[in-house]
Parts: C-alpha cells; structure tokens; sequence
C-alpha cells in the first residue's frame, strides 16, 4: 500500500467517523430540507397565481398553514382530546382482556407473565417512572423540531443561495452535473411530498368515514394515527390498524372482524392503487427497497430515522441513477 492510499483509506475512516459523531445534526438538516421542499412547493404554486415576491409568498404560505391548523384545531381538537381521555381509560381494560385471553392459553403463558398481573398501582407507578425517563428525551425532540422547522423556514426563504453555495464548492467538470441533481432531486421529493400527502388526507377522510359507519369507538382519532402513519410506507399502515382494530375488541369480535377487514381493504387499495397513481409522474419506490431503509436507519437511528427514511431514499435514487448508473455503468467498458 502506498502512502496516498493509506491517507486517502484514513481519510476516509475519519470522515466517516466525524458523519456518525454529527448524525443528529445531519438528521435535522435533512428533515429542514424536507421541510423546506414542501413549502417551496407550496410558494411556487402561490406565485405561479399571483405576483408575489419569494419572502412575501413564504410568508403568505406560513399564515395560511398557521391558519389552516388553528381551524383544523377548532373543530377536531376538543374531540381529539376528549378521544385521548377515553383512550386512557379504555387502555387498562384492553390490557387486562388481553392479559385474561393469554392466560387461559398455556401456549402463551411467559407472554401474559410480561403483562404483569392486571393493572394495579405499583404497575402504574412503575410505568410513571418510565414515563419520566420519556420526558427529557421527548423534550429533547421537541427542540431538535423546532430548530428543524426554522432551518426549513430559512432554507425555503433564499434556496437559490444554498444551491449555488453547493454548486460552488463543487469541482468546476461537475458543476453542471451537480446542478442537475440538485433540481432532479427537488422535483422528486417534491412529487413525493405532495403524492404521500394527498394518499394520507384521503386515508384520513375514508378511515373516519368508515369507522363512523361502523359506530367504532374512538373514530377520529384512529383515523388521524392511520392518516399520519400513511406516511410510512409498509410498516406505518400495518402498525395504524392495530389501534382501531384493538379499541373494537372491547365491544364486541363482530366489530374487530368488521374493523380489520375494512382496513385491510382500504389499506390495499392506498398501497397498490392511490399511492402508485399519485406518484407515477415523480417516483417509483420499490417495496422492498423501502423496507429495507426503514429498517436500516430504525435500527441506527430509531423512529426519526424510520420517518425520513423514505425520503432519504428518494433523493439516493436521483443520485444513484445521476453519477452510479449514467456516469459509471453506462460507460463501463469491458
């Protein structure tokens, strides 16, 4: 090994090194990043209506959103929060049903020893103190957010300096390439964005209609989970349906077949027809491929990794078939 390969190995190692040291923050880039895209798109349909300035559109957008979830809020949030009272209380019983169906079945008997026995207040002051371990990290979250939303707010207000600062501390040969990428990677995550968007309102919307109809407890706001969850692709809508399906189960087992099948249904019909029709024109995710991110960086980066995996993804498939497929395969000769 010569002495320019083994600095360009060590160079290689420290850098490495230095990305999983910064990971946190490089996750918070990302998400501002994504953040940022949704509301350039949002910016770009305002002033393609109107002659508004960049800053006066960004702003326009902010207070429409601001506007929009205050709204939103009024009508849905006191029945969000009187849902979330009763989940609390529907919860224990849940849990001591589960508890009585496991213990009758010796097959399940080291299964229904995890649950404890029932719900008393030793287990609940065990659980408050688990829950106070929760709150600092959680606090935690909801700083590395608020630093991520505002990231996106200065990255939305002037992208044209960001990504002629990225171009610029390019190799001049590849300016143009890089330039390339960055706009073929905006306009996919941004296909993305509004396609996931629109397949998680009309998720939303169809699953509080349907569990209306069938008179299942706590509606809305198991259709909101199922809504927001839509956002993950494969895991999130399997994981969505256990809530509905569990709060039916303290009616009545006529209810939870009636449950499941209906979002089965609906799940089916997202994953192989709504979701593919919205993104046709922007980009084609393998399942497998999907899966595989979500759980690479779940298991790396936990559930903050799982909520941007995807769109990590999109933007690694621009770049893979920009510089991977048409620089290098395309022009390997044998």
């Amino acid at each position: 090994m010569t002495a320019q390969s083994a600095l360009l190995s060590l160079t290689f190692i420290v850098l490495a090194l230095l990305i999983w040291q910064l990971r946190w923050v490089l996750l918070v880039l990302f998400g501002a990043v994504v953040v940022a895209v949704a509301l350039d798109v949002l910016i770009h349909q305002l002033q393609d209506r109107s002659r508004l300035a960049r800053p006066q559109a960004l702003l326009v957008v902010l207070a429409g959103l601001l506007l929009a979830g205050l709204i939103i809020g009024q009508l849905l949030l006191p029945e969000l929060i009187t849902q979330t009272q009763q989940l609390g209380k529907d919860l224990p019983e849940l849990v001591n049903k589960l508890s009585g169906w496991l213990g009758d079945d010796p097959r399940f008997a080291a299964l229904n020893q995890a649950f404890g026995p029932g719900v008393s207040p030793e287990n609940l002051q065990s659980v408050g103190r688990q829950l106070l371990g929760v709150a600092g990290g959680a606090a935690n979250s909801v700083i590395q957010v608020l630093l991520m939303v505002l990231l996106a707010i200065l990255l939305a207000l002037d992208p044209a300096s960001h990504r002629g600062m990225v171009v610029a501390l390019t190799p001049r040969p590849a300016r143009e390439q890089m330039a390339l990428l960055l706009d073929e990677s905006r306009q996919a995550l941004g296909g993305w964005l509004t396609g996931m968007t629109l397949s998680a309102t009309t998720v939303f919307l169809l699953t509080w209609g349907g569990l209306l109809l069938l008179k299942a407890p706590l509606a809305l706001l198991s259709a909101l989970v199922c809504g927001l969850l839509t956002f993950v692709p494969t895991i999130g809508p399997t994981a969505a349906t256990l809530l509905p399906t569990g709060l039916a189960l303290l009616q009545s087992p006529q209810l939870v077949v009636s449950v499941l099948v209906f979002r089965l249904i609906l799940q089916n019909l997202e994953a192989f027809l709504l979701t593919p029709l919205l993104l046709r024109k922007t980009v084609n995710l393998l399942p497998t491929v999907a899966l595989m991110a979500q759980l690479s960086l779940g298991a790396l980066l936990g559930l903050p990794g799982v909520l941007l995996a995807l769109p990590l993804v999109v933007v690694l498939q621009v770049l893979m078939q920009r510089v991977l497929v048409q620089q290098v395969m395309d022009r390997w000769s044998s």
